[in-house]
């Protein structure tokens, strides 16, 4: 199964699609506009729709969905699909979501519903936001990384994050997730009558800009970084100090 948070008719979602038939049987549920920044959203307060794209073809199934990424997910797996799917693929998403972008991405969204689900779960993106992205460079890539993962397998409860950068590929790099954070977020302007109103932008700080083993540091050195994650929330290491804790 594939979907995305830029949309149907995404150019990344057409080529990872074009790639993933070379592997299996296709069927493609992706929302029918950008649902960029959704995170595991959920459609909650209105009905959720979808529609078939394509006419009969042997092997691949296309339908766009009003929700968001996850909501496309939950209704593959619980309408569309006549079995649980093999794989999960998310993408390919126009722009990073290194880092801490993670934690807002709906293209990640997807791939931790997947992963939640006990399904090999992957998701893929590059560090180009122009919606004519060239993805030539990556798709070998993601072909490789793809069938490894199918070939090895992943634990319970873990997916990948995989990022390319916008350029020249130098190879792959196994990372960690960097430690920064997004100031001056927001645009402040003022419509034609005075009034203020903020438009999301922001920069991204890098706490650790000299640390080699972590996904930004792989991106600004030509290199495809792979960040295995977790559906699990927990912080181990602090659950011994708070038993300290009295309450």
């Amino acid at each position: 199964m594939i979907t995305n948070d830029d949309g149907a008719d995404a150019k990344g979602i057409e080529v990872l699609t074009r790639l993933m038939t070379q592997i299996g049987d296709v069927v493609v549920v992706a929302p029918d506009g950008p649902r960029s920044a959704q995170s595991n959203a959920l459609t909650v307060t209105q009905p959720i729709r979808f529609k078939k794209l394509n006419e009969e073809e042997e092997g691949l199934e296309r339908y766009s969905c009003t929700g968001t990424p996850t909501d496309c997910v939950k209704l593959a797996l619980n309408e569309i699909l006549s079995r649980k799917p093999d794989l999960i693929v998310s993408g390919i998403n126009h722009g990073s979501n290194s880092a801490i972008n993670v934690i807002y991405s709906g293209t990640m969204g997807a791939v931790l519903e997947g992963c939640t689900n006990g399904i090999l779960s992957i998701g893929f993106s590059i560090c180009n936001h122009f919606p004519d992205a060239d993805f030539s460079h990556l798709e070998p890539f993601i072909l490789k990384i793809t069938r490894t993962a199918l070939k090895q397998g992943l634990p319970y409860g873990t997916c990948l994050n995989v990022n390319a950068p916008g350029g020249e590929i130098s190879g792959i790099s196994i990372a960690r997730q960097c430690d920064g954070y997004w100031t001056k977020e927001y645009a402040r302007r003022t419509d034609p009558v005075g009034r203020a109103y903020f438009w999301l932008t922001g920069f991204f700080e890098n706490n650790e800009p000299e640390a080699e083993d972590t996904d930004e540091w792989a991106l600004e050195h030509g290199s495809i970084s792979i960040v295995p994650t977790k559906i699990d929330m927990s912080d181990y290491e602090s659950m011994k100090p708070l038993k300290e804790w009295t309450f």
